[in-house]
Formats: C-alpha cells, structure tokens, sequence
C-alpha cells in the first residue's frame, strides 16, 4: 500500500502526525508513505521508516512571490511531481482549503475529516472518503483515529509511538537542562527574570544550561542568558536533526509552548512545559514524562497572540505572574529526580 499525506505545517502538527503512521505501518508493514510537507520541516518525516519520498512545498514563502512563482514554473514542477505516482489513499491531515486543494491536484482515493470535525468544514467537499473525528481530543490522538478509518483499522489506544527515536543514536542523558526559550506568539513567551531565575537555582542543583536560537530576538536573548553564568552555553543554530540529537542529550527541557517542545516530547525527553495564552488539552505536548504547567488567571487562556490585559501586573504577558520559576523547580523535580 502507498499512500500520501498532506500535512504541510507547522513543526508542532507535522510531530502529531507521526504516530499515525507508526499505528498504520503496524497494521500495513509493507506500507509506503509519502509526505506533502512544508520545506522548513522537511527533515522531520524522513525520519519514519515508512516514509519513501517526501515532497517539500513552499506556501509561506510562495505566497510573497505569487507572480515569480507562477511565472517560472515553481508551480507546475510542483504540481508535477505531485503527480507522478497514483496512490491508493490521499490523506489530508490538515483540514484546511489549502491543503484540500492540494489533496484534489494528488491522484488516488481522497481521505480527509467531514464537514463538522475539519478546520475549515469547505474543505471536506474535496474528499471522497470523509471521516467524523470528535474535535475535543488532542490533536495526535484525531489524527490516529483519521488514519485508521481512512486505512479500514481499529484505532490503537496505547502510548503514541512518533517512531523516530531510533533514528538517533541512545545517548546517556548528560547533567544538562536545556531551555526553549523561543517562540512565535509575544503572549506566549515566559518573562526573561524569570528565566533568569531558574537558570541559577538549576546551576545551583549542578545542572548546565543550554539555549537554542532560531531567529535574531532569540539569539539576544540567548547571548543575554549565557552572560549570566559560565554554565550556560548557546546552541549553534543549525538544522532540525542536530537540534534533535541536542535534545536526546538532555536529562529534562523546560519550555514554552513552542515546535521544539513537541520534538522533545517525541524524542521521549522529560520535559516541563509553560502554557499561558495557549492552553494543552488538544495541542499541548504529548508523551511519556511530560508536565504542563498552565497559568491561573482570569483571562487566559486568552488565545490572542499578543497579551491585551491593561489591569496592574509585575511582569509581561501578566498571566504568568501566576507561573513563577518556583513553580516549575518544584515541578521538573518530578521529572528528573527518581
């Protein structure tokens, strides 16, 4: 059986969907599986034994430059290559009208979610296969179920398994924490004192600190926490596999809600993570050793990408003042001391 995937973005839902194909391969062993996926993630689905080809899409970036895009010819080989194999089922795991419309340019039996359960219920008019999946259940655990029904199997109700951790040699975790720092929304990002904070009080338990970086605001930041203490080191920017093999180094990672966050719990690396605007019920990080930690305030979570609360606060976004680094010392204990 070869089948193809539309699931194109962003880091956090492109890791959800892994398990999904563990589940299928399972039932499928000699499954092949090809994967419509946003370039900057590209990586990540290589990483899956089932995974034969995948097919990277530019879409963020294509969107900028419609004109160039179309004018030389990025489009068509796309689409092009799109079609060169006939599949025997078309999943779109997005449920979008963009990834619908990629969905109808593939060539095989298409599989998405129904009008009630998609993001975007037009884009089950697409599908010639639609599935009702409950909307209040985490994302990894919709995405199994879609697959199953899309495959004709009984959806697994154990432990995910992302089916990527042998891909990386088994390290002994090393005394190192490692902070993700970073992150898209500005109401999502935990306040630097805070980050501060707990940096000396884990150099004070005998643990050192590593920060990756990703964009010029994160690397300030970085270089301003590796200033504090010779413990603290910065992690080279570089590509998403050997930010995965840092991550598998790790003894525990404390984040917020951010794509690496969702590697880390894929990877099986005991984590803490900080939700504040964002809540983890259905997108939160999901696996074995993973605690989350969600502000008590009376706006959140808010789900705005920047905080618009105006009353008095003593940090920014306000709704983690009822997040202090004391709260998650006394919480990453629960993950690294056995």
């Amino acid at each position: 059986m070869r089948i193809l995937i539309i699931k194109t973005s962003s880091l956090g839902d492109v890791i959800h969907t892994l398990p999904a194909i563990t589940d299928a391969q399972q039932h499928y062993p000699d499954l092949e599986v090809d994967w419509v996926v946003e370039e900057a993630f590209a990586e990540i689905p290589t990483w899956h034994p089932a995974v034969k080809q995948v097919i990277p899409i530019a879409l963020r970036r294509w969107r900028k430059q419609i004109w160039q895009t179309l004018s030389t010819g990025i489009w068509h080989n796309f689409i092009l290559k799109l079609q060169q194999q006939k599949y025997d089922k078309i999943i779109d795991a997005q449920g979008l009208l963009k990834s619908a419309f990629i969905t109808y340019k593939a060539q095989g039996i298409r599989c998405g979610f129904d009008f009630k359960s998609a993001r975007e219920g037009l884009a089950a008019l697409v599908y010639q296969q639609s599935y009702n999946i409950p909307k209040n259940q985490h994302a990894v655990t919709r995405l199994r179920q879609l697959f199953a029904a899309a495959l004709d199997y009984t959806p697994p109700k154990d432990q995910p398994n992302y089916g990527i951790i042998q891909h990386f040699q088994a390290i002994s975790p090393k005394s190192k924490i490692i902070f993700l720092h970073g992150t898209t929304w500005q109401s999502k990002h935990w306040p630097y004192e805070y980050w501060v904070k707990l940096a000396h009080k884990m150099i004070e338990h005998g643990f050192e600190i590593a920060v990756p970086w990703g964009n010029v605001q994160e690397y300030k930041r970085a270089q301003k926490l590796a200033a504090i203490n010779s413990n603290i080191h910065i992690i080279a920017k570089s590509t998403l596999y050997n930010i995965a093999k840092e991550l598998t180094q790790a003894k525990a990672v404390i984040g917020v809600d951010t794509g690496l966050a969702h590697l880390a719990a894929a990877l099986n690396i005991p984590s803490v993570t900080l939700y504040g605007a964002t809540a983890p019920s259905l997108t939160g990080t999901y696996g074995l050793k993973q605690i989350h930690l969600q502000t008590d305030f009376a706006c959140a979570p808010c789900f705005n990408k920047k905080c618009t609360y105006r009353g008095a606060t003593s940090v920014s976004p306000s709704c983690y003042q009822t997040l202090p680094p004391e709260k998650v010392i006394e919480n990453i204990n629960r993950v690294i001391i056995k």
